[in-house]
């Protein structure tokens, strides 16, 4: 049998980075990691790490850079406190692991 002959991978072309195309899509409204994965087409783990960074720099370039706190689908708990981007695993309150994701966006503060 013969092996095919492998084909190098060729990245999709693009004309923004990918930071720059999260922050183009948060500036127009509120989006999860999860739609922000696929809109930009990098992994959620990715996108995590850019909104870290994002994060950081937001107010640097006059925007603010918003987070809608995950929330427990279950008994309601609101996670207001937690610093981290990622999506908690467990409610603290009812163990529960239906979790809504947190939601991100970016407010230009020049208008």
């Amino acid at each position: 049998m013969k092996d095919k002959p492998k084909v190098p991978f060729i990245p999709a072309e693009r004309h923004a980075t990918v930071r720059q195309q999260i922050m183009g899509i948060l500036l127009e409204g509120t989006f999860s990691a999860k739609e922000l994965s696929a809109e930009v087409k990098a992994s959620e783990k990715d996108v995590y790490a850019h909104l870290e960074h994002i994060r950081k720099t937001a107010d640097k370039k006059d925007h603010h850079f918003i987070v809608t706190p995950a929330e427990c689908k279950k008994c309601g708990f609101v996670f207001s406190k937690r610093e981290k981007l990622k999506k908690p695993g467990k409610c603290p309150s009812c163990k529960g692991e239906a979790i809504q994701e947190p939601l991100f966006s970016i407010q230009s503060l020049n208008t």
